[in-house]
């Protein structure tokens, strides 16, 4: 018999919690909502906070595009005109980065990790939302599955030619083995490091809004005179999440841009 099971924290509030007790719990992953299916074994199955907000992400993705595309109407509107804008950023960073010829294959895959990035940094500036690329299991799997592609593609264009790609040029022989196991750990580091640059940018900009707001809060809760007091803070906090939401772009940016010069890497062998 199937048995559903509703957790008493999306009766409460099914997106974030108003009481925050530590500016670390905005980032906790909680579960939703939890399907236990005994005919299928131990297997249960749950909806976390992230999974919803993936979820949500995904919809307005695909809602921002229906809306760019207007079937409607011949002429443009706001919202082509933006996706427009973005297209042709994302395809000037493409063609720049590898190829005006062969990086046509690639672009929609980078266009799609942008929008994806993108779209899921600007949800975590909504407030009481849940910041996805916050987590750096979900931009490590990211970043692994890009390293990992873009060996695949060097060892399928180049072969065993690819470990040339760990041989600094004009090395001296007798450091060869020292440079080619530090260029191999750079190499592999890339997985992390792409991963964790994105998720360490997000954590630190919603920490750091989180610990002024609240005390900001405890400030303009004093009093007439310290409210008044209070909007010198309360000005720097709405001047920094103007800043968090060009972070939120750059960081999105970045990410497609070094993603843009692994698959070079793996293409020419630089």
């Amino acid at each position: 018999m199937l048995n559903f099971t509703v957790l008493t924290t999306l009766v409460k509030n099914p997106f974030y919690s108003t009481t925050v007790s530590s500016p670390l719990e905005q980032f906790e992953i909680r579960n939703l909502l939890s399907f236990d299916a005994p005919i299928l074994g131990d297997i249960n199955l749950s909806l976390t906070n992230i999974g919803l907000y993936l979820i949500i992400g995904a919809l307005i993705i695909l809602s921002l595009n229906i809306l760019a595309t207007n079937y409607n109407k011949i002429g443009s509107n706001n919202w082509s005109i933006g996706n427009e804008s973005l297209y042709a950023t994302i395809h000037s960073i493409v063609v720049n980065q590898i190829n005006e010829t062969r990086g046509q294959i690639y672009f929609p895959f980078i266009y799609t990790l942008f929008i994806f990035i993108l779209v899921n940094n600007l949800i975590g500036m909504v407030p009481y939302s849940f910041a996805s690329t916050s987590h750096f299991i979900l931009t490590f799997s990211l970043s692994f599955s890009i390293i990992v592609g873009a060996t695949i593609l060097g060892f399928q264009n180049h072969g065993l030619k690819f470990f040339s790609l760990f041989v600094p040029a004009g090395c001296p022989l007798g450091l060869l083995p020292l440079l080619v196991l530090i260029e191999f750990i750079s190499y592999l580091a890339r997985a992390i490091s792409l991963g964790l640059r994105l998720a360490a940018n997000i954590v630190s900009g919603h920490l750091l809004l989180a610990i002024l707001s609240s005390f900001t809060f405890n400030i303009m809760c004093g009093g007439v005179l310290f409210a008044i007091l209070g909007l010198l803070p309360l000005s720097f906090i709405i001047a920094f999440c103007g800043l968090e939401i060009g972070i939120s772009f750059i960081q999105a940016q970045v990410f497609v841009v070094l993603t843009s010069s692994y698959i070079k890497d793996a293409l020419d062998l630089h």
